[in-house]
């Protein structure tokens, strides 16, 4: 399947076609974003076909996003720049806020706006080519794609004032281990390591993961007592679904795997 952006495309995987795989396939700018490109990912979030589950994030070539294309880059007065923001912010909380857990499959650069398209994913699995920058505080620009508050969640809002300040560049182990990452595979291995945790995310039961997409970000921004009460909601909603019924039932039966030591 492709998308009507040639720079983006859309394959489903699975028997069932429940994996997607949204490829940026701006190869030669390293898959640098565009207003075109931006708003192709919010499209195709939007429309998702019916029988996806999962997706997965991932860019063609040797990097997987090094940020804004600066070639494109409009001068814009204050106004229209918070317009301009604000669009990249919708398109993006589309990918965070959409139907379905979004896994990013990094390689190469992950690079300002790679990084801002990465943090919204729910799921980041690096191989070790990836390295990490924010270069708009030494471009004398800001975050304008929801940097500010997702990375931040990520590593601490310290770390990211870091990289901004003085340019600094994390390689994949380090960017892993500061929180960037959950996953670090070898070199080329990103996409099937990316691919197999979608396919596996896509046989949980699709409330318990509307659940973590959409109520889990905000307990945990809620107040504890908040948080407890949405949590004690959300609880009695998923397991009152016929489809958690019936997996429990599935356990106590014997039918269903214990859990073992990885």
């Amino acid at each position: 399947m492709t998308t009507t952006n040639p720079d983006l495309s859309l394959s489903l995987r699975g028997e069932q076609s429940d994996v997607a795989v949204i490829t940026l396939n701006r190869a030669t700018k390293r898959n640098a974003l565009n207003d075109g490109l931006i708003l192709a990912i919010r499209d195709v979030f939007q429309n998702l076909p019916k029988s996806v589950r999962a997706a997965v994030i991932d860019g063609n070539g040797e990097h997987f996003c090094a940020g804004l294309d600066l070639s494109e880059l409009s001068e814009r007065d204050a106004g229209e720049g918070v317009l301009h923001s604000r669009m990249w912010h919708a398109a993006l909380d589309c990918v965070e806020k959409g139907p379905v857990p979004v896994v990013a499959a990094l390689h190469g650069a992950v690079v300002g706006g790679g990084l801002e398209l990465a943090s919204a994913c729910h799921i980041r699995v690096a191989d070790e080519s990836t390295f990490y920058a924010l270069p708009e505080g030494t471009r004398g620009i800001f975050v304008g794609g929801g940097g500010s508050v997702r990375v931040p969640k990520l590593i601490g809002a310290a770390r990211m004032a870091d990289m901004m300040f003085t340019g600094r560049v994390y390689n994949a182990v380090d960017g892993e281990r500061i929180g960037l990452a959950q996953y670090l595979v070898p070199t080329g291995t990103a996409l099937d390591k990316a691919i197999e945790l979608a396919t596996r995310i896509a046989t949980n039961a699709p409330l318990t993961n509307y659940a973590l997409v959409h109520a889990l970000p905000r307990i945990a921004e809620q107040p504890s007592d908040h948080g407890l009460f949405t949590e004690a909601l959300m609880a009695s909603i998923a397991q009152s679904a016929p489809e958690a019924k019936a997996r429990v039932r599935a356990f106590l039966e014997g039918k269903a795997a214990k859990v073992s030591k990885g």
